[in-house]
């Protein structure tokens, strides 16, 4: 018989024991290790008593664990001051102190942008949820009623808000209720409105368009998004930062794919030929500003063929006519975008959809007007946005109309610089420990359901865990194996700087994805995701320089409430790891693979903290 894929080690709970109950204890764990020591070395002699010598060897593991534990507690080591952080930093998010900026020389709307060079020494304080804060409801009625305590959000700002905001929304006693009416602000409608703007019968058509990815700047409160999502269709919104009444904010809570992130100077953490659609309804950003700036970035973003969906009450100044061909544009958005080889498809009222071009050549003929970058394409993280085109030299310059649909050929993992082989062996490791997660975490999430023998594994824990954290993609792998399994979640897929740039890799296949410095906090609000995993991400963070204990309170930040963590690593960081989850109030436990190697998990959740 195939022995277990994971055996506990551990679980530890509660203060941290008193001193001579410590010493003790060392005293008899070490006489316990020596006279286990020799029953398993004597059992190992004979091949008659394998099955023994095996359980001596377990109990002898665990009672070391259990000694380095105590000794690690009774030395004191990695000891960190920990209390909770005032009430003030309920909805904190690093990076984003205005007054900070304003300091450091920060203007004209530079100072509302992301600078984590100003960024204080930070305090390990454990961020805690507002007074009334509750566990989010059941999906999919999740997806359309929140709590109102659990984002900021008052009721005077959505008094004070427009018609449409009101049909869209309804503040009722502890609830906030995400609707549509049904006149022509229907969410459904204006889905239906672009796919035939750009030529389709139905927005269930729009795989067939190769619309398999959306970034949906200034996302309101996510419903496009969420419509979209129900199609199969990944959309990310994108938003600023906002003390009160976050877009951002209030997309997560309902458990839809968000981030923070603006146009005001810094380009976003996203690679060239990224999306297959842009969308910007009443997004409140002046496209023809800063000579086209922004125009700039979303042309790097998109991929060949791809559209940019704008919605906006003053699109009326940019033409009136129905039929593009019959009217005369020549307002700067409209000059600006065919300097940057965008084609006018279609305009009906307040909505224009532009489609940028197949042909690279273009941007050759038209360099006077917009200049093409030099030298090849990096990483743009939240690099100033560019005055030039990029992207035009890329290997992975394909129109989203030829994508084939399905996995990855071989030829165009090749062109992404991954090895087949290696692609498909990630993949099938992935679903091995999918599998694995699920009849770990199954126990735990439905205590009152357990898994029992011969039982189907459960349905997705659509309370527990709606949304994911890879906080170390590689290919993707984890997000394919969700998928496949009809797991009811979503990935965000993060590639650390100073790891494999995967990032194309991923979004090219359909999946939600970005870069990140784990040096430096996420750019999300509190109680943002349900499960956080990553694979080596504590060695990665170790060989960066970045400290372990500003890792995970950044982790408790971005965690909910009674959220999960699940860490993959070698034995060392993983036990530094524990020691300071335990000391944070995580709930800890170190899970052996059993495999011969040095590769350990730790399983935490993280409490209901109150005052």
């Amino acid at each position: 018989m195939r022995s277990p894929w994971f055996k506990k080690i551990s679980i530890v709970f509660g203060p941290r024991p008193p001193l001579n109950w410590l010493l003790l204890c060392v005293v008899i764990v070490l006489v316990l290790i020596a006279l286990l020591g020799s029953s398993s070395s004597s059992a190992l002699k004979s091949v008659t008593s394998v099955a023994k010598s095996d359980t001596y060897r377990k109990l002898k593991q665990q009672a070391t664990n259990d000694y380095l534990e105590l000794r690690t507690l009774s030395a004191g080591a990695n000891r960190i001051e920990v209390s909770l952080c005032g009430k003030d930093r309920e909805n904190y998010v690093p990076c984003y102190n205005v007054s900070a900026n304003l300091l450091a020389g920060f203007k004209d709307g530079e100072e509302f942008d992301r600078h984590c060079e100003v960024l204080q020494d930070r305090q390990h304080c454990l961020v805690r949820p507002p007074k009334d804060y509750k566990i989010p409801l059941n999906w999919p009625t999740g997806r359309d009623v929140i709590w109102s305590a659990n984002v900021k959000l008052s009721k005077d700002q959505f008094l004070s808000s427009g018609t449409r905001t009101k049909r869209l929304m309804l503040v009722e006693e502890n609830q906030i209720s995400f609707h549509s009416d049904d006149g022509t602000d229907d969410v459904q409608d204006y889905s239906h409105l672009i796919a035939e703007m750009i030529g389709l019968t139905s927005d269930t058509e729009f795989h067939q368009a190769g619309v398999r990815t959306v970034l949906d700047i200034g996302c309101g409160f996510g419903s496009f998004g969420s419509h979209l999502l129900s199609l199969n269709i990944m959309a990310v919104c994108v938003a600023s930062y906002e003390l009160m009444g976050s877009q951002v904010q209030l997309a997560l809570e309902r458990g839809l794919p968000a981030i923070i992130g603006n146009f005001i100077s810094r380009q976003l953490p996203f690679p060239s030929l990224a999306y297959d659609m842009i969308h910007c309804s009443q997004c409140g950003i002046v496209w023809d500003d800063k000579d086209g700036l922004f125009l700039i970035e979303v042309d790097r973003m998109l991929k060949p063929g791809g559209y940019f969906v704008l919605t906006s009450q003053i699109s009326r100044q940019y033409g009136s006519s129905v039929n593009p061909k019959k009217g005369s544009m020549s307002t700067p958005i409209e000059e600006f975008a065919q300097n940057v080889c965008w084609n006018l498809l279609a305009e009906q009222e307040e909505t224009f959809i532009w489609q940028k071009t197949t042909d690279a050549l273009c941007y050759t003929s038209r360099q006077k007007k917009v200049p093409l970058c030099k030298g090849e394409d990096t990483q743009p993280y939240y690099h100033p946005l560019s005055h030039c085109i990029n992207g035009k030299n890329s290997k992975r310059w394909n129109p989203i109309q030829n994508r084939s649909s399905g996995s990855l050929s071989s030829t165009k993992l090749e062109i992404h610089g991954v090895h087949p082989e290696d692609f498909f062996e990630d993949l099938e490791f992935w679903r091995s420990s999918l599998r694995n997660y699920w009849t770990l975490l199954s126990p735990l999430i439905f205590s009152d359901h357990p898994k029992r023998p011969g039982d189907e594994d459960p349905l997705a824990p659509y309370n527990m865990v709606r949304n994911v954290m890879d906080m170390n993609a590689h290919f993707g792998g984890l997000n394919a194996a969700l998928l496949e399994a009809r797991k009811s979640v979503w990935v965000m897929n993060v590639v650390p700087m100073g790891a494999q740039d995967t990032l194309a890799l991923i979004l090219d296949q359909g999946f939600a994805g970005v870069w990140h410095d784990w040096c430096e906090p996420f750019p999300t609000y509190p109680r943002t995701y349900d499960l956080l995993h990553a694979n080596g991400i504590l060695s990665h963070i170790a060989s960066q320089g970045c400290s372990m204990i500003d890792l995970l309170f950044e982790m408790d930040r971005i965690l909910r409430p009674e959220g999960w963590v699940i860490l993959s690593d070698k034995l060392g960081p993983i036990e530094k790891a524990r020691s300071l989850a335990i000391q944070i109030r995580w709930e800890a436990r170190v899970i052996d693979l059993e495999n011969g190697s040095d590769q350990r998990l730790l399983l935490c959740q993280k409490p209901f903290l109150r005052k």
